[in-house]
């Protein structure tokens, strides 16, 4: 899990949420929304392994300039899009952004502690929190 600051743009946490992963089990796939398109980050997925599934701009010019993994996927998307999107399985990242979503209602959505140390396990407690939240919904069938 990772936690940063307000001022971290997605997009610089690519490559250490995978290394992590990795570190876990194979990652085959890493499914992506647009924060996260770079050649930058499709370059070190490729070098990884790792596909990369990253949605990229609207406005996207297929040119490689050294990055062929994106040329691909950006030639994919402005051909067909909603094509791209069920052969790379593209629409299963929306079960990771439910539970966020999830969290983020039932819990909050912002952190009441001030230094990082703490706004991590403030985030850890939550995350616990609606773990054993919906364990106990799965189990009975409602809130018990």
């Amino acid at each position: 899990m990772g936690v940063t600051e307000e001022d971290v743009h997605d997009t610089r946490m690519l490559k250490p949420l995978v290394e992590e992963a990795l570190k876990i089990a194979p990652v085959e796939k890493a499914l992506a929304d647009g924060a996260y398109d770079s050649k930058a980050n499709f370059r070190f997925l490729s070098d990884k392994g790792v596909e990369p599934v990253i949605r990229v701009r609207k406005n996207s010019v297929p040119k490689a300039k050294g990055c062929y993994a994106r040329k691909h996927a950006v030639q994919e998307q402005l051909h067909d899009r909603e094509m791209w999107s069920k052969k790379n399985g593209y629409g299963y990242r929306w079960m990771a952004e439910s539970a966020f979503s999830s969290i983020k209602g039932r819990l909050g959505e912002h952190v009441r502690a001030k230094k990082l140390q703490n706004m991590i396990q403030e985030v850890r407690l939550k995350v616990f929190a609606y773990n054993w939240l919906i364990r106990g919904i799965s189990m009975t069938g409602g809130i018990g």
